[in-house]
């Protein structure tokens, strides 16, 4: 089976699956199938959505003194001024800041931290 169009929410061929889904409609693809020379009309669809938090116990784990990882955008210059101001690290290859946690316990920087990040941090 091929699938030869993705088309997003409102474009032309999803309107009607659109006021059927509303906002629970991710995605309508046309597939199709040689063998038996069929087209397939499928539709990707959000059935639950839930509010992440962070696990207590991992931010338990992690000492005031480790250095972790924090993801700051382009563009969130307070963010970069507090990574650089709690003598943060930057490291261009991996696009992290590196900062020691109890520099930005408590603070915006927190909620940045990229628990799950493989380090390829230069020492």
């Amino acid at each position: 089976m091929i699938t030869r169009l993705k088309l997003k929410p409102g474009q032309k061929g999803t309107k009607a699956l659109l006021e059927k889904y509303g906002d629970a409609l991710v995605c309508v693809r046309y597939r199709y199938d040689e063998a038996s020379r069929t087209r397939i009309k499928t539709v990707e669809l959000i059935v639950e959505r839930k509010e992440l938090t962070p696990s207590r116990k991992k931010q338990q784990k992690i000492g005031d003194e480790t250095v972790v990882p924090v993801r700051i955008e382009y563009g969130e210059k307070h963010l970069g001024k507090m990574a650089r101001s709690a003598g943060g690290r930057w490291e261009p290859d991996v696009r992290l800041w590196f900062v020691q946690f109890g520099k930005i316990k408590g603070t915006e920087l927190e909620h940045h931290i990229i628990l799950d990040a493989t380090e390829k941090r230069k020492s």
